[in-house]
C-alpha cells in the first residue's frame, strides 16, 4: 500500500500501513526528516518498513512539509545560522510527539510499547530530543546528527535518559555539517556508565561526507533495517539484553 497523507493531533503525516500479514496493535515507526526536507521525500523507506509489518509515520516537522515556514531563510539569516532556527523546530515537534502518539494508538492501531523512530540528520537530533524528553521509544535509528548542542535541552546532559532504547547512531567520517565526535563521545559515556550492551551501536560511514552517494544511504538503509527488526518489534520489557 502506497504512503497517504493524513492530520493526527494537528500534525501533518505520511502514513503507510503494513503489508506484511499483521493485525493490531502494530510495532510503529516514526521516521523524522532533515532540515528543509519533509516526509514525502521518504516514502519509500516508509513503504519498505511497512512491508516489513511496521505501521511507519513520516511526520512533518515543525515549519516543513504540508506547514511549510516560507520565511525560513530570513529567520536563518537572523539567527546567524541554520542552527538556531532548527533547533527551534525540533523542539515545537518533539513537544507534539506525545499526543501524535496517542492518536495513533486510538486512531491507527499502534502498539504504544513497540513506537520505534528514526530520524535523519536534523530528525537525528529531534530522535536523541526525543529520548532525552523522556518520550517511550524501544528502538532508536539516529543518522547524521548530533545528540549535542548549546542549550540545556541537549541530549547528552541526561544519558541517564538513553540508556534503555535500542540505540543505533550512524555518521559519516568526514561529516562537515555535522561532526561525528559527539556521538562518539555519547556512546563512550553510555558504554562507561552502563556497560556495552548489544542495544546500543554507533557505525561509521567510512569515506562519507553529511550528503551520503547512492551506496552509502543504502549501507545505512540496511542497518537500520535491521536494527528496527531485532529491536523494534518487542514490547518493553520483553527485550533480551
Amino acid at each position: 500500500m502506497r504512503a497517504q497523507g493524513l492530520t493526527l493531533a494537528g500534525v501533518p503525516v505520511l502514513l503507510a500501513r503494513p503489508t506484511a500479514p499483521a493485525t493490531p496493535p502494530f510495532p510503529t515507526v516514526l521516521w523524522c526528516h532533515g532540515f528543509r526536507a519533509d516526509a514525502l521525500g521518504h516514502a519509500a523507506e516508509l513503504e519498505e518498513c511497512a512491508r516489513r509489518g511496521f505501521l511507519a509515520v513520516g511526520v512533518d516537522a515543525a515549519g516543513h512539509g504540508a506547514r511549510r515556514d516560507h520565511a525560513i531563510a530570513e529567520r536563518v539569516a537572523k539567527a546567524g545560522g541554520a542552527l538556531p532556527v532548527m533547533l527551534a523546530q525540533v523542539e515545537q515537534t518533539v513537544r507534539e510527539l506525545p499526543a501524535l502518539i496517542e492518536a495513533l494508538v486510538t486512531e491507527q492501531g499502534t502498539d504504544r510499547h513497540r513506537l520505534s523512530l528514526v530520524g535523519i540528520s536534523m530528525g537525528a537530533f529531534l530522535a536523541y530530543r526525543a529520548l532525552g524528553a523522556g518520550l517511550p521509544l524501544r528502538a532508536v535509528v539516529a543518522l547524521l546528527g548530533s545528540p549535542e548542542w548549546p542549550t540545556d535541552t541537549s541530549a547528552h546532559l541526561v544519558p541517564e535518559r538513553l540508556r534503555d532504547a535500542a540505540l543505533l547512531s550512524i555518521t559519516a567520517e568526514h561529516d562537515v555539517s555535522v561532526p561525528p565526535a559527539a556521538v562518539a563521545s555519547l556512546h563512550s559515556t553510555l558504554d562507561a556508565r552502563f556497560g556495552r550492551t548489544p542495544t546500543r551501536r554507533h557505525d561509521v560511514l567510512v569515506g562519507a561526507g553529511h550528503l551520503t552517494s547512492r551506496a552509502e544511504w543504502d549501507r545505512a538503509m540496511t542497518a537500520t533495517m535491521d536494527w528496527l527488526a531485532q529491536h523494534g518489534r518487542v514490547a518493553a520489557g520483553a527485550r533480551q539484553r
